[in-house]
């Protein structure tokens, strides 16, 4: 696929259950069947396989260090010129990448989703729209019990042990303030349909110019 314009990166972040996947979702599937993708950043956590295991259980999810920012500019610059892209798989049972990984064929819209993709300048330029999910520690704090305990088998003390120990602390040092460089705050995320329907109609409008 080639047009004679760059495809359009929407950036959606916001801290741990903030709701930014909820809403790069209700996004992407109210365009499904056109030309749209989702880019995760969990998807680009480091490869640890260099590591002992023991070591890979220290790793902290929640600092930029953990990401292979370098490897995601590569693959979003792939993208913009329309060049497919083999993502990389996380394997969380693991704590390092799948050797396994995802042909992402290029489409003209782009959702870019994750904690801390405006943290990094280079990233940030490359983004049309910038939109920040903010959404109350206390709710956040609500969803992410809901999740670990529903979805990934952890404990009440153990979620909340590493919520105030790392979650809360690398919020506030690295995600939070990014939400200046944000075009878009959007309080309360997936619940926040006005917001939603506002996004939606903006990407209406760059399909429609397109086609023109």
């Amino acid at each position: 696929m080639q047009t004679s314009k760059r495809p359009i990166v929407i950036g959606v972040t916001g801290g741990s259950g903030s709701g930014k996947t909820t809403v790069s979702q209700a996004i992407y599937k109210y365009f499904e069947g056109h030309s749209i993708m989702m880019l995760e950043q969990d998807s680009y956590y480091k490869n640890q396989t260099h590591l002992p295991f023991e070591e890979r259980l220290k790793t902290n999810y929640d600092h930029p260090f953990a990401f292979d920012t370098d490897l995601l500019i590569e693959d979003l610059k792939k993208l913009l010129k329309y060049e497919a892209i083999d993502k990389p798989v996380y394997d969380y049972t693991r704590h390092t990448r799948s050797n396994e990984v995802y042909r992402q064929e290029p489409k003209e819209v782009i959702i870019l989703e994750g904690i801390l993709i405006l943290d990094d300048v280079r990233l940030r330029e490359m983004m049309d729209i910038k939109v920040y999910v903010d959404t109350d520690d206390d709710i956040r704090i609500i969803r992410r019990i809901k999740r670990d305990i529903e979805e990934r088998g952890r404990t009440l003390d153990n979620v909340i042990d590493q919520y105030l120990s790392v979650v809360k602390p690398m919020h506030n040092q690295f995600v939070e303030p990014t939400k200046r460089y944000a075009d878009i705050i959007m309080p309360e995320g997936g619940r926040n349909q006005v917001a939603i329907d506002l996004m939606t109609t903006k990407i209406r409008t760059i399909f429609d110019e397109r086609k023109k």
